[in-house]
């Protein structure tokens, strides 16, 4: 199966032929800061597996964790995690969003009170166990 997308403007472009090895939900602060949400829903491939095309930046947001955006439009795209070399793509920047199949919610500890997690995943606190 081929997962496609890119950002708002098209000038950033990705795309995956393997696999997610996960796909999750999270509610730390940082990512809800980072993509101006109260979670980023994403999916995690190996980096190898995933190719980009296009001007992406990239800059941490701790000191093992970056993220990608567009330095045109400003979509925030990417996480890479420097220990593991995996790639997170959100899953509104795919062309077919439907492809996306949570697995688990995480760091639900900072969750916004509002909302109300009803889909039947597990939930975390923090890190789900290794």
């Amino acid at each position: 199966m081929l997962y496609a997308g890119g950002c708002l403007c098209g000038k950033v472009r990705y795309r995956a032929k393997a696999a997610p090895v996960n796909e999750r939900v999270c509610h730390c602060r940082l990512c809800q800061k980072a993509v101006g949400a109260a979670f980023n829903a994403r999916l995690l491939f190996a980096g190898a597996d995933v190719a980009i095309e296009g001007p992406a930046r990239w800059s941490h947001s701790s000191p093992d964790l970056q993220r990608g955006f567009c330095p045109e439009c400003g979509t925030t795209l990417f996480t890479r995690r420097l220990s593991s070399g995996t790639v997170g793509v959100g899953s509104g920047t795919l062309d077919d969003p439907s492809l996306f199949r949570p697995r688990m919610h995480i760091f639900i500890s900072a969750k916004q009170p509002w909302l109300i997690l009803e889909d039947g995943l597990p939930q975390y606190e923090e890190w789900p166990p290794a």
